[in-house]
């Protein structure tokens, strides 16, 4: 994943009111914590960051008064009703330094015929190096039969990076599909025999 870069500009004012008008001006209030160090409060771009984290885990590098850094978004709180962004928290990282971030698992290729899958956990929690996150994991189902399982030590993860998840834990089931139309229609005639027979028996 490749950083995003963004210039912020340290802010001394707080509260909804002072939010208010951030966003008035198209700027986003921000935090950076981390490292024992004192939280730094900042605004960013409004557009630009938006762009920048609509990928989990998003890398910034951000130019703050002439000075760099490099922060990790762990959380976007958006207004539940419009879904713009009303505030980040920032995780600063260095280099070479490793973190933890949960990675969304997606499922590629198709189940051998009359097969369903179930896909048992969207995340899986891995460690990796900050500057070279993944975005995602695949993990192929490509021929599966009913019931083949994938579990989380099956994953092939990308380079430098450890699985923090139980490995035992669930990814994808494979099942047989189950035909409802053909179900619900053998019940139907089941019951339409039933009141046949009762009607000749009276």
């Amino acid at each position: 994943m490749s950083e995003q870069k963004l210039a912020a500009e340290v802010r001394t004012e707080f509260g909804k009111g002072y939010a208010r008008r951030a966003r008035m001006a198209n700027l986003i209030p921000a935090v950076i914590y981390g490292h024992g160090a004192d939280p730094i409060h900042i605004t960013l771009p409004a557009k630009a960051t938006t762009l920048a984290v609509r990928t989990a885990n998003a890398l910034l590098s951000l130019d703050i008064n002439g000075e760099g850094h490099l922060a990790l978004v762990k959380d976007v709180q958006r207004d539940p009703i419009k879904q713009i962004i009303e505030h980040i928290d920032l995780l600063t990282v260095r280099q070479g330094e490793k973190v933890t971030v949960d990675v969304a698992v997606h499922v590629s290729g198709e189940t051998a015929p009359g097969t369903v899958h179930n896909l048992e956990l969207t995340v899986v929690s891995l460690e990796a190096e900050a500057t070279h996150l993944p975005e995602s994991v695949e993990v192929s189902i490509e021929g599966r039969a009913a019931g083949e399982h994938i579990h989380a030590s099956d994953l092939v993860l990308p380079k430098g990076s450890v699985l923090l998840t139980d490995a035992e834990a669930l990814v994808v089931n494979i099942s047989e599909a189950i035909e409802i139309a053909e179900e619900e229609a053998g019940e139907g005639t089941e019951e339409a025999t039933a009141a046949s027979e009762e009607a000749a028996a009276e």
